[in-house]
């Protein structure tokens, strides 16, 4: 089985907090990795209301230098400098964002308990033996990047049928799952028949970005798309205007791009009492979507 996959939604509101929804945050959590997307003003609290531990963070995410987006990053990073994070911590975010972040330093201080290592990135950033990571220029205001979590597929031998050939434990199952042919108390096995390939899991962000024409082939085949609907389709001029996405334009992308699940983040405070606004307009082209509240975590 593929290994569990988890997006904590910390803030799913946008420009303007409201009372339900702060400013975004996105937390994604496999194996040792706690991979936070954005950290908008108030993440920290965010945190603690979620019972989960910021200590464990391994990298930052950062989709562009807009305050909602970032306001909360000085305030934890001096958290983890006081709570004996010693890790070396990974922020990686569009052409620009080391000036920003030398700035901020600046601004409020070094962090000299632990390692910060930053990365301005395109393309595929970051590879280990289970996944990797990739990112993409949007287009808005300033520079702006989508992201992607790859799960790398695995090889795994059909249990069900090494039982009913009696092949049991031993060195002939690594030639298996190494694609190999193998003989096995004189009698031969093919390596094709006895495994099978087992699709690693894509989760893409995309936040803070007009509609355009590499959103589809960078999320295409996403299990889960977090994607911005900051206006509905009857604001589709006022998107346009200020390079956001509506919900009608995200349920399109999803659909084009065979994607598992719709999730609409990054809601104007238009719609605090009123989120059906935005999920309507999106399953009038796509069915599988939903509006997650803050603090929500799924599954994927």
């Amino acid at each position: 089985m593929s290994e569990q996959l988890k997006i904590h939604f910390l803030g799913t509101g946008s420009m303007v907090p409201d009372e339900k929804r702060n400013h975004p945050a996105f937390l994604l959590v496999y194996k040792a990795e706690n991979i936070l997307v954005d950290c908008g003003e108030g993440t920290q609290i965010q945190f603690r209301k979620a019972h989960l531990n910021p200590c464990k963070i391994t990298k930052i995410l950062l989709t562009h230098w807009h305050g909602d987006h970032t306001f909360g990053l000085p305030g934890l990073l001096r958290t983890l400098s006081t709570s004996g994070y010693k890790k070396k911590l990974e922020i990686y975010g569009p052409r620009g964002i080391r000036k920003h972040l030398d700035e901020m330093f600046a601004a409020f201080g070094t962090i000299q308990e632990f390692e910060i290592q930053i990365k301005e990135v395109s393309g595929k950033f970051f590879e280990n033996s289970d996944f990797y990571l990739e990112a993409e220029k949007m287009i808005h205001v300033q520079p702006c990047n989508a992201y992607s979590f790859v799960e790398k597929g695995k090889t795994r031998i059909d249990k069900t049928k090494l039982k009913k050939f009696k092949l049991g434990h031993g060195p002939h199952l690594k030639n298996l799952k190494d694609g190999k042919d193998i003989t096995h108390e004189g009698k031969k096995y093919k390596a094709k028949d006895l495994v099978f390939e087992e699709k690693g899991k894509k989760v893409s962000f995309v936040l803070d970005t007009v509609f355009n024409d590499k959103i589809v082939p960078f999320v295409k085949n996403s299990d889960a798309l977090v994607m911005e609907s900051t206006f509905d389709s009857s604001l589709n001029e006022l998107a346009k205007n200020y390079m956001h996405l509506t919900a009608e334009q995200a349920a399109r992308v999803a659909k084009s791009a065979k994607v598992g699940k719709l999730y609409l983040v990054h809601l104007s405070e238009r719609y605090d009492k009123n989120r059906d606004v935005v999920l309507k307009d999106a399953k009038k082209v796509f069915k599988d979507v939903s509006v997650p509240k803050d603090l929500d975590c799924v599954e994927v």
